[in-house]
């Protein structure tokens, strides 16, 4: 009866030392420090990518024509940036990078997506109905943009056994709303080389 007792205890300690050892283990970690667990497009890849394609943008010669020729900054809006990689990549928080890239150079003035415009509408239209004169907001009276900015994001990945390379390819375009013309292309490209990892396709 004490042996059994005994052998109870010693496996009931080596169940709880093996639950301890499986329990998951939560570290709370700067935003800006890179880590790179996978290999796969994260957040230090948007917010690096975002930032140095939108330095690159400001710095093209369409800008200082377009100010020259209208005496203001010009008005530019997100449209598609289509994710043509063979992972899932949330093209939502790139769009959001480089909304701040660009909200913060002071150099352009940025609407409103096509959603958040039809949003901002129907708030405008319930003000019609609801609130006091004095403090309504009129139709008619939204800024319209000189440019909309699209673009894409491509993969190409070259494996062996348990190795890859993961090759990222950002294309954006800026194109004018007037006459469509292509007024600034960038690219940005990064490669890793992911050393015995899970491969993901």
């Amino acid at each position: 009866m004490k042996f059994n007792r005994i052998y109870h205890a010693a496996a009931l300690t080596c169940i709880l030392t093996w639950l301890a050892g499986c329990a998951t283990e939560v570290t709370r970690v700067d935003t800006d420090e890179v880590r790179d667990l996978s290999g796969a497009w994260n957040d230090t890849d948007s917010q690096m990518v975002s930032k140095e394609m939108i330095g690159q943008m400001l710095d093209g010669g369409w800008l200082p024509e377009f100010s020259r020729r209208n005496s203001r900054r010009p008005t530019v809006i997100v449209g598609e940036v289509r994710n043509l990689s063979h992972e899932h990549i949330n093209v939502t928080t790139f769009i959001n990078d480089i909304e701040r890239a660009v909200i913060e150079s002071g150099r352009v003035q940025f609407v409103a997506s096509r959603t958040e415009r039809q949003e901002v509408r129907d708030e405008r239209k319930d003000q019609d109905l609801h609130a006091r004169e004095e403090t309504r907001k009129a139709m008619g009276q939204e800024t319209g943009a000189d440019f909309m900015l699209k673009g894409d994001i491509s993969t190409i990945i070259d494996a062996a056994k348990r190795d890859q390379v993961r090759y990222y390819q950002v294309d954006l375009t800026l194109i004018s709303l007037t006459d469509n013309t292509k007024v600034w292309v960038g690219q940005k490209k990064i490669k890793k080389f992911v050393e015995r990892s899970e491969l993901r396709y």
